[in-house]
């Protein structure tokens, strides 16, 4: 099983489209010791952790502390970067999967993120480079109105320093608050941004080179192969969060929703949780749901943007699996004469937290 930690619900930043760091309290910190956490995680045989927040790593000394007391547990951080530098060298190659918050080119991320957080984080990852990092540092995006999804996710790519790029479409809140013309903007720069990046993405492999764009690698296996993929962030399959409070939830950005709680660490056995919660109509009804597998369980059981708002969503993802399938035939081709191997498309490893569907 994969479980979120929430460390804090704190954060050293307040985006534009998140608001985190507007957090503050005792209910922002963990309520559970870490033998009570211990003592949960034994009657799982086969566990992962992914330390998230807030920021995880404004509690630098309880990641050392989680580190330190399973030692022989599969990591992942998800982290703003900013506090990267801070964590002692030994304890970063201890995680085998670091995604860090980027929006793309510095105007975007530091328009959304506060001015300068783009170069600070880039310095962070370079210096995660330069100690001979091996593990998979990935860029996560949060794509919203002033995103070029075509530069931002190039701009990333081209900088060497993240082995995949991953985007998450910035429509779980309300809309009034973050966009002027979703519609238009979808229209006039998503869509074509996302044809022009899935063919460019197939020329490169031309040359023998799979860039690591994330949505469109396990997408693009499932097309290949024809094999259905459930909800492809595991939520309430086998994927969870655990809350400041121990409690258990089945996505870690929906403590606020009794929904979402399925469970506490003191009282619930992991075995319980698996395959707890899954997506409702439309999703099992939709003609892409072998491939997409529900997009998100959140949105799909709250719905915050309506029926028509959640439609249109649906279609963004229906435009990125439209333009995977017209370079099917390139695709194919490539992998017959040896040029690209299946494996190239097997990813993740390990569910490292990358929603996958945007």
């Amino acid at each position: 099983m994969n479980y979120h930690l929430v460390l804090t619900r704190r954060c050293n930043l307040n985006c534009i489209y998140c608001h985190g760091g507007e957090e503050t309290g005792p209910d922002t910190e963990l309520k559970y010791t870490i033998d009570e956490l211990e003592h949960f995680l034994s009657k799982d045989p086969d566990f992962q952790l992914m330390l998230y927040g807030g920021e995880p790593l404004l509690r630098i000394p309880l990641v050392l502390e989680l580190l330190d007391r399973f030692p022989d547990t599969r990591f992942m951080l998800q982290t703003n970067g900013l506090l990267l530098h801070q964590v002692p060298e030994d304890y970063l190659h201890r995680f085998h999967s670091i995604l860090v918050s980027i929006d793309g080119r510095p105007e975007v991320t530091d328009f959304y993120r506060s001015e300068g957080v783009y170069d600070r984080v880039l310095a962070n990852v370079q210096s995660l480079n330069s100690i001979g990092y091996k593990g998979d540092i990935v860029a996560r995006m949060a794509v919203s109105e002033q995103t070029d999804i075509y530069r931002d996710v190039r701009h990333l790519l081209d900088l060497g320093g993240f082995k995949h790029v991953h985007w998450q479409l910035n429509v779980i809140w309300d809309a009034e608050g973050n966009w002027t013309n979703f519609d238009r903007w979808v229209k006039d720069s998503y869509k074509p941004g996302i044809t022009a990046l899935a063919r460019e993405w197939v020329d490169a492999m031309e040359g023998g080179k799979v860039q690591g764009i994330v949505p469109f690698l396990p997408v693009t296996y499932s097309l290949l192969t024809g094999e259905p993929s459930r909800l492809r962030c595991g939520s309430g399959i086998d994927t969870f969060a655990i809350h400041v409070d121990g409690r258990v939830g089945v996505c870690p950005i929906s403590p606020d929703w009794e929904f979402s709680i399925v469970g506490d660490i003191r009282y619930t056995e992991p075995a319980e949780l698996k395959d707890i919660m899954q997506v409702d109509e439309p999703c099992p009804s939709c003609s892409e749901f072998a491939v997409c597998g529900g997009r998100c369980l959140f949105a799909n059981k709250q719905r915050l943007w309506g029926q028509d708002g959640f439609r249109k969503v649906c279609d963004t993802v229906t435009h990125l699996t439209g333009a995977l399938k017209v370079q099917l035939p390139r695709i194919r081709d490539l992998v017959k004469s040896g040029m690209v191997d299946m494996e190239n498309f097997q990813y993740p490893e390990f569910n490292n937290g990358c929603e996958i569907i945007p």
